[in-house]
Parts: C-alpha cells; structure tokens; sequence
C-alpha cells in the first residue's frame, strides 16, 4: 500500500528540504507547478531511478493523483521510499496554494 498525504500536509512538508516529483506531462509542468518541484513524467519514471537515492523519501505529485499512485507503486516496488499526494494540482490549485505559472 501507497503512503499518502494531501495537498495541506504537502504545503507544510515543503518549508523543509523535501522532493517532490511532479509526474505530468512537461506541457502540464510548464503551464504551472510548484515551486521546487522536479518533472519526471511518468512514462520517463524508469530510466530516471537509477539518479535517485533510495534513502530519501519522494513526494510524487501529478493533476488528479491517479498517475502519481502509479509511479509510488512504481517507485516502491524498485525500494524507493515514495508519498503519493492525493487530489494532486487539482486539490493544490482549489487550496489556492501559490504556484509557479510560465511568464
């Protein structure tokens, strides 16, 4: 099973060090994201583990939650420590938290 965590608990996690993957397209992270997130699309995921440090825990973010549950099953399953983030920029964007837009 998936660890989760929604949109407030991730807004209190990112006044420390965290990482936080955003698992959308680029066309979706270009448009906006939050700030200090990494965009690894999820069907790049696999070629991209073998940079990642299996000691540190990911927060994996995309739109909805439903392609961020797959790449923490993803990710557990190759022993990474991952944190889906449930609602994704959907519930981020109705908590009207801050994020990044292209200028």
């Amino acid at each position: 099973m998936v660890e989760t965590i929604n949109v407030t608990e991730l807004a209190d996690l990112l006044h420390h060090d965290i990482q936080l993957i955003d698992v959308r397209e680029p066309f979706e992270f270009n448009a906006a994201h939050i700030d200090g997130a990494v965009n690894l699309p999820l069907g790049d995921l696999a070629q991209w583990q073998t940079t990642l440090d299996r000691e540190t825990t990911y927060y994996v973010i995309c739109r909805s939650g439903r392609r961020s549950q797959l790449a923490c099953e993803q990710l557990r399953e190759a022993h990474f420590q991952a944190v889906n983030v449930a609602g994704g920029m959907i519930a981020w964007h109705d908590q009207g938290v801050d994020l990044h837009h292209a200028s």
